[in-house]
């Protein structure tokens, strides 16, 4: 598999504004073949959108999901000498031993699935800056966290996923929401792996540090990955992107995923029309997240584990619409009176 490296935020930029789009005739096809199945118009619900979408992006008339992909990545983040966490950040290589032998919950909900999962874990013996005092990344480090990404995703995967794992990743998820969408701070803080309220007002407090140390920056979502964000974030975006240009349809996960995937549709419109968002977790501002992303979720189960959980179960949901799809009779084929109300 060729290999990608991007030495620079520009030539990044330029790859996300030469994406390629979905397939108009597969999904005119697409949505004629849904007119004629053996049901009354509508009555599959979001199962149906669901399904045209895909057909579209995978230039198909009635596709199936075959090969369904999962990478979950791991970075640690500087910004946890401020106190913003329940765990240490040694819990993140722990975490990933823990995928590797198969004992997460990722693990179980790929199974479950027949999805592939790969685990990418990336520096963990090196920290991103504490970006409430410098930048979490200069250029060389999140351009190489977005190639690693991007060269993650498996040419023949026929859907992706990503999931993280990082010791304070939601308060580096939280700056990037208020630096994109504004709000502050507060509107943006959650209690993450479970902060007291002292640990509540140590997240808001740094998060507000670091939108004021680098507001010079805070026009340009790829600069805002760069200063607050984190290398499983910026992987996750990178991943995000290459899908695209493969016509891979994502959907993406909770809170930290989707703080990817909005420093893609910042820096380039319609960057996520090929995602889908799995679910809307516990975390308080994954809802507002998401709206502002103009998603909506497919499950509200209150879910907040990351690795990509939410994503991984919503794959059931997206096989299900291709299966309903793809393999019901129309009603020549199944001698059925289309004015029968069947």
């Amino acid at each position: 598999m060729q290999t990608t490296i991007f030495s620079s935020l520009q030539q990044f930029r330029a790859a996300l504004a030469q994406q390629p789009g979905p397939d108009a005739a597969a999904s005119q096809g697409a949505a004629d073949r849904n007119g004629q199945l053996t049901k009354p118009p509508g009555a599959l619900g979001r199962l149906e959108d669901i399904a045209i979408w895909y057909a579209g992006w995978r230039g198909e008339v009635a596709p199936r999901i075959t090969a369904p992909h999962a990478v979950v990545f791991a970075g640690n983040h500087g910004v946890v000498a401020q106190g913003v966490s329940a765990f240490p950040a040694e819990v993140t290589a722990q975490m990933v031993a823990n995928f590797e032998h198969g004992g997460a919950a990722i693990n179980q909900l790929c199974e479950s699935f027949g999805t592939v999962l790969d685990v990418v874990a990336l520096d963990l013996e090196t920290p991103t800056e504490d970006f409430t005092i410098a930048p979490a990344m200069d250029e060389a480090a999140v351009c190489a966290a977005l190639s690693a990404g991007w060269n993650a995703v498996d040419p023949k995967a026929d859907l992706f996923l990503t999931g993280e794992m990082g010791i304070g990743n939601t308060t580096s998820a939280a700056a990037i929401f208020a630096a994109l969408f504004g709000g502050g701070a507060a509107a943006w803080v959650g209690r993450g792996t479970g902060v007291d309220d002292d640990g509540l007002g140590r997240k808001a407090d740094a998060v507000a540090r670091g939108l004021d140390l680098h507001a010079y920056h805070l026009d340009d979502p790829l600069m805002v990955l760069a200063c607050l964000g984190g290398r499983e974030l910026a992987a996750m975006a990178g991943a995000i992107a290459r899908a695209r240009s493969l016509r891979i349809p994502v959907i993406l996960d909770g809170f930290i995923c989707c703080a990817a995937a909005a420093v893609l549709a910042k820096a380039q419109p319609g960057a996520l029309d090929h995602c889908i968002a799995g679910h809307v977790s516990a975390e308080s501002a994954h809802g507002p997240a998401l709206k502002h992303l103009g998603l909506t979720p497919l499950m509200s189960l209150d879910m907040r584990l990351g690795e990509g959980s939410g994503a991984a179960l919503a794959v059931g949901i997206l096989k299900a619409a291709l299966a309903c799809h793809s393999g019901m009779a129309t009603f020549a084929e199944a001698g059925v009176s289309a004015g029968s109300g069947a």
